[in-house]
């Protein structure tokens, strides 16, 4: 039987697992439009493109698994490129489809054309550095090896986006339904094979250390490890710090966690490594510009490290490593668990996190309220500093920082997409420079009754620009500060409730209030723009 090849497209997204899209029409891709009429695939149109790719992001880190977004050509594609961005920094498995113009008028001047041909821009050339893979198809003689290059690379354990740009008239030819037959639609993704030699070495060492802690990262994650780092983590009582993405990987309140490692968080998880471990062992974490402390020789020194990771280009990447195992985390850990299962627990220096600084008391107690209350959670933070500290994150209340390559206002636009494939409660976390960036996408919550949290931390200034210019430039302030509206009147025109937070009894009102599961939220917590976090970046 042969169908159209926008259908056989939709038919692809389907055998993916797929189940929302996020875009917005145009001429050039109506015909994969028309066929998503008659599929199980939702749709759902945002209010600008970047906010469709940060949808797709959000919902690819909630869930796992492949998302999608689609656009027409010309300014619908580039619109994406931020968003798309930043699912690449993330290795987050997005399929973007996007329209063109038809090849027969390649190189005429169309309008929207993106082809690079006469004169027009090369979408080709401007996706090439942020996906894994991109592909303008202009004939269907070679469509099934794209799609299987394609579906490769969304399945693969190191997967990014993927781009297909669909001509118009290419999405209504004819081709065999049955092509999709012979596409591989399973996971490729064998653990690395690690020598049982070398999980022995790693448990000589953990044994003749006095003081050993683990840094805990977003490779954990990936390799599905949360389960045993907290088996052995409990037996042997051995502290665990996590990075920012791995924040949450053990809960917060366990007196093991030493919280997060970074130059962004309160100090205590480095102050307690620098100070007492004897022996670090690193699972899945970068030692990036943040976790390190800008590459602080002090947190390494002296101390003998051991490194795990699935990625071999991360071993010793910055660091030497007395014992670096390129392997699957879980697995080495599996390993591990069998090795050690006659050691004893050594007794561990005393661990006490710093108490809550006066200025930061309302937003850490909302933060503690949120754990509190809700059995579960999806909170996804623009801002980070606060969370970073004061959020006591857990795998029941999962924490998505804004990673990748730090966009400002993706946060309301992922927490959309995670909340429309899982039913939990979900917050995002933006300052109101942020806010401003995507605050229309509140209205795609609205047209689609999607629950949604935003908390909004309103100071007037961008918050990290402005602390910069006080500490480094001698208080400058220059196109840092900023008039805002009245978030109470922009919450009523939305026809969402507004919460305004100045105080710790504003929040307990809240929580006893506020619908935070079923319903749209905009929370103000008002702030001082003269109360900056103590850190430095230098930066």
């Amino acid at each position: 039987m042969q169908i159209s090849v926008a259908a056989l497209i939709v038919r692809l997204m389907e055998r993916l697992g797929i189940r929302h899209v996020y875009g917005m029409p145009g001429s050039h891709i109506l015909p994969v439009y028309d066929a998503l009429y008659d599929s199980s695939i939702r749709t759902l149109l945002v209010k600008h493109e970047q906010g469709a790719a940060f949808m797709a992001c959000g919902e690819a880190r909630a869930t796992r698994g492949i998302a999608a977004c689609i656009t027409t050509a010309g300014p619908g594609a580039t619109n994406l490129v931020t968003g798309i961005a930043n699912a690449y920094a993330d290795k987050l498995p997005v399929l973007i489809v996007t329209g063109e113009t038809s090849t027969f008028i390649f190189g005429k001047g169309g309008l929207q054309e993106a082809s690079g041909e006469g004169g027009s821009i090369d979408q080709n050339d401007i996706f090439r550095g942020i996906t894994r893979y991109h592909k303008v198809v202009e004939r269907t003689d070679y469509l099934l090896q794209v799609l299987r290059q394609a579906t490769r690379i969304l399945l693969s354990p190191n997967a990014g986006p993927v781009l297909l740009s669909l001509p118009y008239n290419l999405q209504k030819e004819r081709v065999e339904a049955s092509l999709l037959d012979d596409i591989r639609f399973v996971t490729d993704a064998p653990r690395i094979c690690t020598s049982f030699a070398a999980t022995e070495e790693m448990s000589r060492l953990i044994r003749a250390a006095r003081h050993p802690v683990i840094v805990a990262g977003h490779g954990c994650f990936r390799s599905g490890a949360q389960l045993m780092l907290h088996k052995l983590g409990e037996r042997h009582a051995i502290r665990v710090a996590t990075t920012l993405k791995g924040k949450g990987l053990i809960a917060e309140n366990d007196p093991r966690a030493l919280g997060c490692l970074g130059i962004t968080s309160d100090g205590s998880a480095y102050r307690h490594i620098v100070d007492c471990a004897d022996l670090v062992v690193v699972l899945g974490a970068g030692f990036n510009e943040r976790t390190s402390h800008l590459w602080d020789a002090r947190l390494l020194a002296g101390k003998c490290v051991i490194q795990v990771d699935h990625d071999a280009a991360q071993l010793e990447k910055v660091f030497r490593a007395d014992l670096a195992i390129h392997g699957d985390i879980r697995a080495v850990l599996e390993d591990l668990w069998i090795c050690l299962q006659d050691f004893p627990a050594p007794p561990q220096p005393r661990f006490e996190r710093p108490p809550v600084a006066p200025n930061f008391t309302t937003i850490a107690h909302l933060f503690d309220r949120l754990v509190e209350r809700l059995p579960e959670a999806l909170v996804f933070d623009d801002n980070v500093i606060l969370a970073q500290t004061y959020l006591k994150a857990s795998p029941r209340h999962r924490y998505f920082p804004n990673s990748g390559v730090s966009a400002l206002g993706h946060a309301i636009p992922a927490a959309i997409g995670a909340r429309c494939a899982v039913a939990t409660p979900a917050f995002a976390i933006l300052g109101d420079g942020g806010f401003q960036m995507c605050c229309m996408e509140l209205m795609t919550a609205v047209n689609y009754k999607i629950p949604l949290n935003v908390v909004m931390i309103n100071n007037g200034t961008l918050g990290l620009i402005r602390k910069n210019q006080f500490q480094l430039y001698a208080e400058r302030y220059i196109d840092c500060d900023f008039v805002n509206p009245d978030f109470a009147l922009l919450a009523q025109s939305f026809g969402i409730r507004h919460w305004r937070v100045e105080k710790t009894a504003d929040v307990d009102a809240l929580f006893e209030q506020a619908d935070l599961v079923g319903g749209i939220n905009l929370i103000e917590v008002m702030w001082d723009k003269h109360v900056f976090p103590a850190y430095r970046s230098d930066r």
